[in-house]
């Protein structure tokens, strides 16, 4: 009887949200912590292909931009019409704890039922102690493969490592994504590897045979040191980062400050952030700034996964610089500047709640995990908790949802990646950053200093046992999945219902009517 009685509060009217918003000369768009977004169809050409995409507020890729501390009120407007892509919508922001705020998350099914057509919704969240380099997208079907995604970023005015460079704003963030000419409902039914047309550099990019349109450029002044954020919102594949003639300190790795490591490529799989420190010390010209993409047949022929690196007083003209490649990037070599080391006695096993969860594909073509294809439930996960379902036996969909206690140390080991083709599978978790404590390659646990992200790839060689580690400190359900967009599209996931019981009390203190109202429609 309760989840019929939740399912008939009513909508609460809005008034506008104010939207804090600003073109860039580059022609980025940025929006502040409270703004309104519209998401509706359009045609772009990013590579040169005209095609009708799903767009926010008419662009591709708008930067949200906040500062620590700030609450933000962010209103999500359905005004999609063209039924060649998906028409219902939802965001998430990706890497936010969503602390007291599970409703916000995001994830269609799992925190929220979709918005649909001329629908209004507003999530509102405070970031608690948070900053670094996030971004957005849509979380309902396929649909952020056709452009409703985006950088998102906290700055902090007291970062520890701000001595280390002097240029952190909106024309330092960097954006990698592929492009498809083909909309994400046809390519989300193939069981084969989708294959992009083409990789886009804060919104530009060339393909295989197509015209030379303009590539994104990144300006720079000799002598002054950047903080790139590079932001990777891929729907599939991963890149290696470059920039000719230029090292890169890494100092930050999806929201996480790390000691300063210094490389020359960084390989940055779907949904991953790095901030990288880099010198304008070369001498004054163009630089190419190189995104090579996993997948086959990508180059550098005719400009694609090309963008420049531009120094002030430089001809306008295409760089005809080499990469080169002496430091290489050691994932194990990545620690966190402020209390490192994992929760937990440190041994393999040793956890509070253990969980073996193996990739596969069944004979159907659908990926599993832990043995179980993931289907979205026809119930948002957070409203059967509400509505008094407690235990995993009772939560749909059976089978992959995981219950776990509060205030424990759980660990999540993912052996044998081979199983599950298409890899390297970069997996995600919502609500929480984790230390991995056992990476790709590497058969050593560390349980000292591990790097601590919330995109974590589980390695592509039979060997391989991904094992991370974190807390449950944040009750909710909270979706983990390989964020390969394709791959969760065809089951690879499962929710980690954290704490149900708590859950309930809580979140049913703040969720605001209107959630309820998505359901009704």
């Amino acid at each position: 009887m309760l989840f019929f009685s939740l399912l008939a509060f009513s909508s609460l009217s809005f008034s506008n949200a104010m939207s804090a918003s600003k073109r860039l000369d580059s022609g980025l768009t940025v929006l502040g912590p409270v703004s309104q977004m519209q998401v509706a169809n359009g045609f772009i050409a990013p590579d040169g292909y005209n095609r009708s995409a799903s767009l926010v507020n008419g662009a591709l890729g708008p930067l949200i931009r906040a500062n620590k501390g700030d609450r933000f009120s962010l209103q999500v407007t359905n005004q999609l019409t063209d039924d060649t892509m998906p028409l219902d919508t939802s965001i998430h922001w990706h890497g936010i704890f969503q602390r007291d705020s599970n409703w916000a998350d995001g994830p269609s099914f799992i925190t929220q039922c979709p918005i649909r057509q001329q629908k209004t919704f507003v999530q509102t969240f405070t970031p608690v102690g948070q900053t670094g380099t996030y971004w957005w997208h849509s979380h309902y079907t396929t649909q952020y493969c056709d452009g409703v995604r985006g950088p998102l970023v906290i700055y902090d005015p007291n970062d520890p490592l701000r001595h280390l460079y002097d240029v952190d704003d909106e024309t330092t963030v960097i954006a990698l994504s592929d492009w498809y000419h083909t909309p994400s409902i046809q390519l989300g039914q193939l069981f084969t590897r989708v294959i992009a047309n083409s990789t886009l550099i804060n919104g530009r990019g060339r393909y295989a045979g197509g015209p030379s349109t303009p590539l994104s450029v990144v300006n720079v002044r000799q002598g002054q040191r950047y903080r790139f954020r590079l932001v990777s919102i891929s729907c599939d594949p991963s890149f290696n980062f470059t920039i000719d003639g230029h090292r890169m300190t890494i100092i930050e790795v999806d929201g996480t400050e790390v000691e300063p490591v210094e490389v020359d490529s960084i390989p940055i799989l779907v949904a991953q952030r790095y901030s990288v420190v880099i010198t304008a010390g070369r001498p004054v010209g163009n630089y190419w700034i190189r995104a090579l993409s996993n997948l086959p047949n990508a180059s550098f022929d005719g400009g694609q996964n090309l963008a420049i690196l531009r120094y002030d007083g430089a001809p306008v003209q295409d760089p005809t610089t080499v990469p080169t490649y002496e430091l290489a990037f050691d994932e194990g070599n990545l620690h966190p500047l402020l209390n490192p080391g994992a929760a937990g006695i440190p041994e393999i096993g040793k956890a509070d709640v253990s969980l073996s969860l193996a990739p596969s594909i069944n004979g159907s073509g659908f990926f599993t995990l832990g043995g179980v294809s993931f289907v979205d439930p026809g119930v948002p996960v957070l409203l059967q908790i509400l509505s008094g379902a407690r235990q995993a036996s009772q939560l749909l969909p059976q089978g992959s949802v995981y219950t776990l206690p509060r205030n424990k140390v759980i660990e999540l080991n993912f052996p044998n990646p081979t199983a599950a083709p298409g890899g390297p599978h970069p997996f995600h978790l919502h609500g929480h950053n984790f230390d991995v404590v056992r990476i790709a390659g590497s058969t050593t646990p560390n349980f000292k200093n591990p790097v601590r992200r919330d995109v974590v790839s589980i390695g592509t060689g039979a060997t391989d046992n991904v094992t991370i580690r974190f807390v449950t400190d944040n009750p909710g359900p909270w979706f983990l999945h390989c964020h390969i967009n394709w791959h969760l599209n065809h089951g690879l996931a499962a929710v980690m219902a954290e704490a149900p019981n708590d859950t309930a009390a809580e979140e049913s203190q703040v969720i605001p009517q209107d959630w309820f109202a998505l359901c009704q429609d």
